[in-house]
């Protein structure tokens, strides 16, 4: 079967040898790295965290994180914060999957925690849909990036077309109400069509691990599926994608560093101390300024900032049909990834035009 390939290094070491990528299905990319996390606790977290932090690699991490470290409140979370930050990483570039039991009587609890999460920079998720001990209405409320179904679940799926009704029944409401999906434990290229019928978008698995070449291969779908058509036109955080940054400050060797970690990553956007865009880094521009006659002499040592654009910002709220306007403002950069922020105009990630442009293309066949 043919198949998508994206190449993927994880970082050395024994505890760094099962990093699971998180794959873009449309696109075959790796956006995120999940490392392997030996045990159910927060300390377990911190350990893996240096295994995935290297200079090697700057993608952006998917952590799970108990949720009773989350109701423990910032006490609780300041080891976390501490390692990232120790380890050179933002809160944009990381997405943290709270999991375990979601008790009632700690509700308010979460949600604040969740919250508090949010106002820092951190993409929050909420993991074991399905199997595990989450109420549904607790995506309404907590208004999670992501959410991922329970391995559990994913493992019987296609052969018990209950549990897959359920696997896709959850990934219909999570559409519905703008919060990506995450399919876990893919391992079949049965798992992988019934993954993409119901019209989820990101995957990991044991299919979807590098091979010997350290590349990720992704079986390409027999028929494409067409997507269900939203009355009012989805908003740009329907295409949302982690955002890899650098501070401001950062030279153009260290944006080389975060270019060379994985192909799929298009731009890296320049932030300031409160995490709003200032400048974006374009993949081909900048590798090609780089490449050049004394361009690396010319450049590595001196700030980033030199060959990037100004940030093409979109908010979070923005229809897909105006960010392709904005995007088309300027036709040198017409395919530049957009920028996008919150209310409080800092960045939680990027769209690539692109993703715009299929679906847009999509809704008119």
């Amino acid at each position: 079967m043919p198949s998508r390939t994206s190449p993927f290094s994880p970082a050395p070491g024994p505890a760094a040898a099962n990093p699971a990528p998180v794959v873009d299905l449309d696109t075959g990319g790796v956006i995120a790295l999940q490392p392997a996390v030996r045990g159910e606790n927060l300390s377990s977290v911190l350990q893996a965290i240096p295994h995935v932090t290297g200079a090697e690699t700057r993608m952006p991490l998917l952590l799970p994180l108990p949720s009773a470290v989350v109701i423990g409140g910032s006490a609780a979370l300041a080891p976390l914060h501490e390692a990232l930050r120790v380890r050179g990483r933002r809160p944009p570039e990381v997405i943290l999957l709270v999991r375990g039991d979601f008790a009632r009587i700690e509700r308010r609890t979460l949600l604040t925690g969740l919250t508090g999460l949010r106002a820092v920079g951190y993409l929050t998720a909420i993991g074991d849909l399905g199997a595990g001990h989450v109420p549904l209405d607790l995506l309404a409320d907590a208004a999670p990036y992501l959410a991922a179904l329970s391995p559990a679940l994913m493992a019987e799926v296609p052969r018990d077309r209950r549990r897959a009704a359920l696997a896709e029944s959850l990934s219909a409401l999570a559409r519905g109400l703008g919060v990506h999906m995450l399919a876990p434990a893919v391992a079949g290229e049965a798992q992988l069509a019934a993954v993409r019928s119901w019209g989820v978008r990101l995957a990991q698995g044991p299919l979807l691990v590098p091979g010997p070449s350290g590349r990720v291969h992704v079986p390409l779908p027999v028929v494409e599926r067409e997507p269900a058509a939203a009355p009012l036109g989805p908003r740009v955080q329907d295409f949302l994608l982690p955002a890899v940054t650098l501070p401001c400050e950062a030279t153009a060797e260290e944006a080389v560093a975060a270019f060379g970690g994985e192909p799929s990553i298009t731009s890296v956007v320049l932030v300031d101390e409160y995490q709003r865009p200032r400048a974006s880094l374009d993949r081909g521009r900048f590798l090609l300024a780089i490449a050049g006659r004394f361009g690396h002499a010319l450049h590595a040592r001196r700030p980033a900032a030199r060959l990037a654009a100004p940030a093409r910002v979109v908010p979070r709220s923005t229809p897909a049909i105006a960010a392709m306007r904005t995007a088309g403002h300027d036709p040198a950069r017409v395919y530049d990834d957009l920028v996008v922020t919150d209310e409080m105009g800092r960045c939680i990630g990027i769209v690539r035009v692109s993703d715009l442009i299929r679906h847009v293309a999509s809704g008119a066949r």
